[in-house]
């Protein structure tokens, strides 16, 4: 595997904790006050977020910040709901405060609507990151319920001709000329975790194998020759053919987005947790490579890797000539692939991907990338990226930036200690 130079010091504090090594007691000392700084700050921080967006009503669950730096919330049919009172369920693991017990059972519970919809794929992240984690905290048999029903609702999406579940609706590609009729997007990889829970939760195998399908189908036409990444796939609802291998959210068809690769080396992960079979852990760790290559110094990547180089032609009406999108990074990119790290480098066994995990955790938790208190709309972090081609959150904090974040500074904390 290829690592850039480890220039944070922590770096070998982290491989001491993973790897249950001796740790001096100044090592010790260090990640347990960057720890619980870091909690403060999101306790703080998050506090001053319940004050302003009142109690959950179904339409007010924080996503971004608006041009003039107000809370800008959606409602529960958007595909962000769930990060909201996953972040919540995340603060009560990292201090076990009732008080964000409290609040993550009443953000969750306004969710309940949502096991029964259909209209497109995300319900692993409205419903998996909100009850997942009080299913995992607070165990209860109707959360079990809930889960299991609506792992039924994104399963009516798959079609086994295609051997896919649909992510989109029909929609145009940026030509406004090609035809998307069943578009599947690498984002969908994070709502099969959904449906492996749903499996050992019913006894129901047609759960994995849908999430099984799926995957395999993402691997085959998603993933390039190189482990760089197609965002979106369309395909032929008759034959389940390829017909078209996009963008939508990146800077060019052939290009790599880099939240999409984030989201790919995340979802094989987790699909080497729940299956333990070879090939998804060897493509994630070549996904990781791909990525790892790509970044610039500070680790945080730019929101497409391909932005502005020779061969790579801008989507959309020349929204790369009218904005000035070439140095932009994508800190909600970074934030997925640190916790992913964390949990690759256990599965390869591989103490760099832990030392990456670590670096990108303190980088984002500097002055550059963690916003001061009562700034950035109370969200945690800054420089996120929505879709630059939708000229739609750019530059902007993202609610799953801060939800990934919490997990990934709640999985460094749980790390062995001997």
């Amino acid at each position: 595997m290829k690592f850039f130079k480890v220039t944070n010091v922590v770096c070998g504090l982290s491989v001491c904790f993973f790897l249950n090594f001796a740790c001096t007691d100044k090592q010790k000392e260090e990640k347990e006050k960057f720890i619980a700084e870091n909690i403060d700050f999101a306790v703080r921080q998050t506090k001053l977020m319940l004050e302003e967006v009142g109690e959950p009503n179904g339409k007010n669950y924080p996503r971004t910040m608006s041009n003039d730096g107000k809370l800008r919330v959606t409602n529960m049919y958007d595909w962000t709901p769930g990060f909201f009172p996953g972040s919540l369920w995340y603060l009560y693991e990292l201090t076990g405060d009732t008080l964000w017990k409290n609040n993550a059972e009443k953000w969750t519970h306004s969710l309940e609507p949502l096991q029964t919809f259909t209209g497109h794929h995300d319900l692993g992240f409205m419903m998996y990151c909100s009850y997942g984690n009080a299913l995992k905290l607070e165990p209860r048999p109707e959360y079990k319920d809930i889960i299991i029903k609506s792992a039924e609702s994104l399963s009516t999406r798959y079609d086994d001709r295609v051997k896919s579940i649909k992510s989109w609706n029909y929609r145009k590609n940026w030509n406004d000329t090609t035809e998307w009729f069943y578009p599947v997007i690498v984002d969908n990889m994070m709502n099969l975790e959904m449906l492996f829970a749903a499996s050992k939760l019913s006894g129901d195998k047609k759960f994995y194998d849908i999430a099984v399908i799926h995957a395999n189908s993402t691997l085959k036409n998603h993933i390039r020759d190189d482990y760089s990444s197609y965002h979106v796939v369309d395909y032929d609802t008759i034959t389940g053919a390829v017909k078209d291998q996009a963008t939508c959210q990146g800077y060019s068809d052939n290009s790599t987005w880099s939240r999409g690769q984030a989201w790919l080396i995340y979802g094989y992960t987790m699909m080497y947790r729940e299956t333990k079979d070879q090939q998804y852990l060897e493509t994630a760790v070549k996904l990781a490579e791909y990525y790892l290559a790509n970044l610039p110094e500070d680790m945080i990547p730019l929101w497409d890797f391909n932005v502005g180089q020779e061969g790579y032609e801008a989507v959309g009406k020349s929204y790369a000539v009218e904005f000035p999108g070439k140095d932009l990074k994508d800190v909600s990119a970074a934030a997925i692939t640190c916790s992913a790290f964390f949990e690759l480098g256990q599965y390869a066994k591989d103490k760099g991907y832990i030392e990456k995990a670590v670096q990108i955790l303190y980088t984002l938790a500097s002055p550059e990338y963690r916003a001061q208190l009562g700034t950035n709309a109370d969200f945690i972090l800054m420089h996120s990226v929505g879709s630059i081609p939708h000229r739609s959150e750019i530059d902007k904090p993202l609610v799953y930036a801060d939800y990934y974040f919490l997990e990934a500074l709640t999985r460094y904390k749980n790390m062995n200690i001997k």
